[in-house]
């Protein structure tokens, strides 16, 4: 059985100029190593356009743990309309992608649905210093949150600056930090056994260091579980 480590540490904070929720759940698991060891046990496959690595399904006792012992905890932090949660996804994911071979969507930050009350969560599972999670705000249109009012106005500006200079380069590989199009409103580092939780219309991307090992790996590579979480 999987449970939660007997020095789980819980910070619930506000990012950026719209003040988004983010959720910081420090020693999350007690088996964080067993997650590691499923995770060798598994056919990692690239499974999305938009994913740049391998994934595979985690276990249902993970997604169990994390309802039962955070269900109540994330409905009062993002101030959620429901009194329980189910996941769409939630699965092991490992970067693999090198920097040049990145599509333009995976160099840009991301937000992965304009649902305000829609959630993702990152559990880092890797040693050293391989990056963690940072969150943006656009240049042009202000925003560091997408909802579906918005999403018009945001694709419109996005599509402006694609024929513009300040467009990355395949060259400049994975997003790090200020950029002319976005600026970094936060980050938080990935620390080994940390799970963190925020809204999926936050502009996002993977902080991803030149050195981050790419290796397939899970033992050597950036291995995250990573889950969207919905209001049932």
């Amino acid at each position: 059985m999987l449970s939660t480590h007997k020095n789980m540490q819980i910070q619930s904070l506000h990012i950026g100029k719209e003040q988004a929720p983010l959720l910081v759940v420090d020693n999350f698991v007690d088996q964080s190593q067993w997650l590691v060891e499923q995770a060798c046990k598994e056919h990692l496959v690239a499974n999305s356009p938009y994913y740049p690595g391998i994934r595979a399904a985690a276990p249902a006792r993970y997604r169990q743990l994390l309802l039962q012992s955070l269900e109540s905890t994330l409905i009062d932090a993002f101030g959620l309309p429901a009194n329980s949660l189910s996941f769409s996804v939630c699965h092991f994911s490992v970067v693999t992608t090198p920097p040049q071979q990145l599509k333009l969507l995976q160099r840009i930050p991301h937000f992965d649905t304009p649902e305000r009350d829609a959630l993702a969560a990152v559990h880092y599972l890797f040693e050293g210093d391989q990056g963690g999670t940072a969150f943006y705000r656009h240049r042009k249109t202000g925003f560091e949150t997408i909802d579906k009012g918005r999403a018009p106005e945001y694709f419109r500006s996005l599509e402006a600056e694609n024929n513009g200079p300040n467009l990355p380069k395949a060259s400049e590989g994975y997003i790090s930090g200020d950029t002319p199009l976005f600026e970094k409103i936060a980050e938080q580092q990935g620390v080994f056994n940390r799970l963190i939780v925020y809204r999926r219309h936050s502009l996002h991307s993977g902080a991803i260091p030149a050195n981050a090992s790419l290796s397939a790996d899970p033992r050597q590579g950036r291995l995250t579980i990573s889950s969207f979480i919905d209001c049932c």
